[in-house]
């Protein structure tokens, strides 16, 4: 096996996805515990300590509570090195977890084992689905009562179409939480040591633990000894293939908050996730890892990482070919050639420069506005473009304005760079020029209205519009005098038209009326 082919087999690059507060970021948490990469896991609900979470990076992320952008996060670890995308729960902020879904080999789905599967894990799990990779899912907050460990894997395949192999079974939950039947390592964690200071009981070939145990009279071990037989007889076969098709999930139970469960649920999940895999171009080819020529492409914009610096960073999946510092590329969309000189990887918001990276590694580039997210760089003659990114027609939106005249300049810098990122649209009123901000949720406003105010000193003024719903329209179609009230015409970034329809009904009544014109929504 060559050296990059090598290094290619050790990646493991995959986004944590769940539903706010389901324990996301704490289990990330616990993983860079591990990793050594910090000495004290913080929590997201460390406000008060100032003890953050390591990957909510951003100032409002750490005054909130909660994670509202996507963070890189690399470490060492049993061998491998691990690239995780923590991304945000919330749900108006889907986008950008929906772009981070096209840059990860896997996923790790994040349950609340007292709440189960709830809306956003859903819509979250159907992008995943889509692309058919694997996923891993961890029921947590098992020290809390939660419910029946049956009734959440029935859920779990009923709600998302999914076969389900448990690598572990909880004795107990809450109150009563015994340990973990590990069938996977085939022993028994135990939540707490026992009289004789051991944390690990050995099965035997039956499975049973020592019948003189002091366990072994438990009746909540019995129980749980009952249910691993009848999902062992009743339940799906373990079956690796079907688990990197996206077909089985492994499931494990455990609590990040008190790091029970998490360090097997890794040491499981780096033996069967895949490495790196080939990426489609949008005329179908297949750029596998080992190519030799180097591409990538962009699926976020951050700015003001640094706010010292106030810099922009482009963030970059390899897909194939090797980097090195220094060496020139090609911009699919200009065909321009650019080098990459500056270039750094991440452990959230601490950040060094680097020499080299393979295949399944995300590099940070230093951006000056070159980039836009979707992009694809690549080296050697032949072009490479990878398929499109998604984008989401947004329902609410608010009119903007600098609240200071004289600080126009810092006004629309802010605009211009945050927008880039893609967490809000831009739009311009097609007669005056005002400027429309367009989100998929309200927090999304907030989230601006914040960074514009700290990080580029601008105070801003937002008008609510309300919901509406955009429909673009072929220029060439395109009557200014069909505008009403009832329909505002518009122009988003790119300067292609398109309405805002005030409900439904409005838009019944345009179709209607003007038959011959095709209306079209993003996805």
């Amino acid at each position: 096996m060559s050296a990059i082919a090598s290094e290619i087999s050790k990646r493991r690059t995959f986004a944590i996805i769940s539903h706010p507060d389901a324990g996301k970021t704490t289990i990330t948490e616990q993983m860079l515990l591990f990793g050594g990469v910090v000495r004290e896991a913080g929590t997201v609900k460390g406000k008060k300590s100032g003890n953050f979470a390591k990957s909510d990076w951003m100032e409002i992320e750490q005054k909130r509570g909660i994670s509202v952008t996507s963070s890189v996060l690399q470490f060492d670890y049993d061998g491998k090195r691990i690239n995780i995308l923590d991304t945000p729960g919330h749900e108006d902020f889907s986008e950008d977890t929906y772009r981070t879904l096209m840059a990860v080999d896997s996923a790790v789905m994040v349950v609340d084992s007292a709440k189960g599967i709830e809306p956003q894990t859903k819509k979250l799990f159907e992008i995943v689905k889509q692309r058919g990779i694997p996923v891993f899912t961890f029921f947590n907050k098992l020290d809390r009562d939660g419910r029946d460990p049956l009734d959440l894997l029935a859920e779990l395949e009923d709600v998302l179409g999914i076969d389900t192999y448990p690598m572990n079974w909880p004795i107990g939950s809450g109150q009563v939480l015994q340990g973990l039947y590990d069938m996977h390592n085939h022993q028994v964690a135990l939540y707490r040591p026992d009289s004789q200071g051991n944390r690990y009981l050995a099965l035997d070939e039956n499975g049973n633990i020592d019948a003189n145990h002091e366990l072994a009279n438990n009746q909540i071990w019995r129980d749980a000894r009952d249910e691993v037989d009848l999902v062992s007889d009743a339940g799906n076969q373990f079956d690796e293939e079907a688990i990197l098709h996206g077909k089985l999930s492994p499931v494990f139970f455990g609590s990040a908050l008190i790091n029970f469960g998490v360090e097997t649920f890794l040491k499981s999940y780096l033996e069967y996730a895949p490495a790196p895999a080939a990426k489609k171009t949008i005329d179908e080819q297949a750029i596998e890892p080992l190519n030799n020529d180097f591409s990538g492409f962009v699926f976020k914009i951050q700015a003001n990482m640094n706010p010292q610096h106030r810099d922009r960073i482009a963030f970059v999946r390899i897909v194939s070919g090797e980097f090195k510092r220094g060496m020139d590329v090609t911009l699919s969309r200009t065909a321009k050639k650019i080098r990459l000189s500056n270039v750094t990887q991440f452990m959230a918001d601490s950040r060094e420069n680097v020499e080299s990276a393979v295949p399944g590694d995300i590099i940070g580039v230093y951006d000056t506005g070159t980039f836009q997210i979707g992009d694809t760089i690549f080296s050697g003659k032949a072009k490479i473009q990878f398929e499109d990114l998604p984008t989401f027609t947004p329902e609410l939106f608010m009119r903007v304005s600098a609240k200071n005249v004289m600080k126009q300049k810092s006004f629309h810098k802010g605009i211009t760079q945050l927008v880039q990122e893609g967490t809000i649209q831009l739009y311009k009123s097609w007669v005056s020029g005002d400027y429309i901000l367009g989100a998929v949720g309200a927090l999304q406003f907030e989230v601006f209205k914040f960074r514009m105010e700290n990080e580029y000193n601008s105070e801003i003024v937002l008008e609510p519009m309300g919901h509406k719903i955009a429909r673009w329209i072929n220029t060439e179609q395109l009557d200014e005098k069909m505008a009403s009230s009832r329909n505002i015409l518009v122009k988003d970034r790119f300067d292609q038209p398109l309405f805002l329809f005030e409900n439904q009904f409005a838009e019944r009544w345009f179709k209607d009326k003007y038959p011959s014109v095709e209306l079209e929504a993003k996805l």
